[in-house]
């Protein structure tokens, strides 16, 4: 038998609406199977045609995630490997565009002998390859795959086909079937309703494909009744009819699904071996994120603000920071364009610390200055990210050096004092897509300094995402 057939593959939708919690719900079952001493990897489709989101607008799709390989991906791809505690690679994102540029590219090479290009077979073909390929780059014996979107939406069906055509060819022992779906809370007695679920299993199956679990979103616990109920209309066992409701953080749901038997069902459902899991180690983090401890603000001051999962990465690693320093530190979002124009006293004074983090372009630019000055003059914790660094280079070179004419390049092309300045290999390029450092990159840390002290070693790894530098003539 070949390693394909061998390997399992779990596909992950949703239904209902957009950001029902297919991400966590996905990471979540990466966890619990990583607990079981299973190999896993994660794979996201994403339906939009871009190729990927390295030039969307972090309003828009929220942060970009980089991995160690230099691929910018979905913020998802950050859950996954926070909780699953392994590195992904550019594999692990496929967008539709992608996919058409691939198939695309191929046909002018003539690689189909001339044939017409359809999406049966040519596309999902391409679908499916990538899936599998996944899981051989990783050596995983599971492949978590989660389709982004709602089933429904008309640029999901490539993918959802691909999908179907995978149980046919790996067999039906090798596939199991998630569908996140939400059960909502409707009017004054606060009635769970069902119908939602039930239209979207109904659409799904549609398209061919019958869910083997349902994961099912809502505010509190459902009732074995209501998960009876569903079981019947949806046609599925009553066991894998998993009740996910909200907690106080994300990293409670895995011991959440554990707990409503989702790990024994998988386990089951895929004639996995029954190890116990060991989630120790996982609860004493959740024990930890629960206890009632100081809650230091911390500044994050961006220009993405109004949406904050575009510092989602910088969020969750300021919570788990929290965990090594017992505390429970919560955000202040502050826009970097409002500093421009009032004291940074009124938006600044009593946080524990001031966080710039990456950005492109020149707005709020001036603000985030101000946040570097207020933090270096008031002895205020600052740690500048990506663009934050360079923003700490130039406020020192200005208020301190007493330099006016210090800038960045990206801002200022005319600069008298280009302190920030682009990267040689990346200046002046065609393509904003891909064009920059990206990936993990070693960096040496200076003996003495604050760096070198919290890291405990003199070098180091870091991922990069950015096309200009410290001007190493200053």
């Amino acid at each position: 038998m070949s390693k394909n057939q061998d390997r399992k593959f779990i596909f992950v939708t949703g239904g209902v609406l957009s950001g029902v919690g297919k991400g966590v719900s996905v990471a979540s079952i990466g966890r619990l199977l990583k607990s079981r001493s299973v190999s896993v990897s994660v794979m996201k489709l994403d339906p939009y045609i871009n190729v990927d989101p390295g030039t969307m607008s972090p309003l828009q799709h929220g942060e970009v995630f980089v991995t160690i390989d230099g691929a910018e991906t979905d913020l998802d791809l950050g859950h996954y490997e926070r909780f699953i505690d392994e590195n992904l690679s550019v594999a692990s994102n496929l967008t539709t565009g992608r996919v058409y540029d691939q198939v695309i590219s191929r046909e002018r090479r003539g690689d189909f002998l001339g044939g017409t290009i359809q999406v049966i077979p040519h596309v999902t073909d391409e679908i499916k390859s990538r899936i599998k390929s996944v899981g051989e780059i990783h050596d995983a014996d599971i492949v978590i795959v989660e389709v982004g979107g709602t089933v429904g939406d008309i640029e999901n069906i490539p993918f959802l086909e691909a999908l179907r055509q995978m149980r046919r060819e790996v067999g039906d022992s090798n596939v199991l079937y998630v569908h996140v779906t939400l059960v909502p809370r409707i009017g004054p007695t606060g009635e769970l309703k069902t119908k939602p679920t039930q239209h979207s299993v109904a659409q799904l199956r549609t398209i061919g494909i019958q869910p083997d679990v349902l994961i099912c979103r809502s505010d509190k616990p459902l009732s074995p009744d209501l998960q009876e109920k569903i079981a019947l209309f949806a046609d599925v066992d009553a066991r894998a009819v998993i009740s996910n409701h909200d907690v106080k953080t994300i990293y409670e749901v895995p011991l959440v699904l554990e707990e409503a038997g989702l790990g024994k069902f998988i386990a089951t459902r895929l004639n996995l071996d029954h190890t116990d899991p060991d989630l120790e180690e996982w609860r004493v983090m959740v024990t930890a994120l629960r206890k009632p401890l100081p809650e230091p603000e911390i500044a994050i001051v961006g220009k993405y603000v109004e949406l904050p999962d575009s510092y989602l990465s910088v969020m969750e690693s300021i919570s788990l920071a929290g965990i090594e320093t017992e505390v429970n530190p919560q955000i202040r979002w502050v826009n970097a364009e409002d500093l421009e124009d009032r004291d940074p006293h009124d938006l600044l004074q009593g946080v524990a610390g001031i966080v710039v983090p990456g950005g492109f372009g020149p707005r709020g630019i001036e603000g985030k200055i101000q946040a570097a000055h207020y933090a270096r003059t008031n002895n205020v914790p600052y740690l500048g990210l990506c663009l934050g660094m360079q923003i700490a280079v130039i406020e020192f070179a200005r208020k301190a050096l007493n330099t006016d004419d210090c800038n960045s390049t990206e801002f200022d092309p005319d600069t008298k004092h280009p302190v920030i300045h682009p990267m040689p290999e990346y200046y002046d390029v065609a393509n904003l897509g891909g064009s920059m450092r990206l990936g993990l990159w070693p960096c040496e840390l200076t003996e003495g300094t604050i760096a070198r002290n919290a890291y405990g070693t003199s070098s180091i790894q870091e991922r990069h995402r950015h096309r200009m530098e410290f001007n190493n003539k200053y």
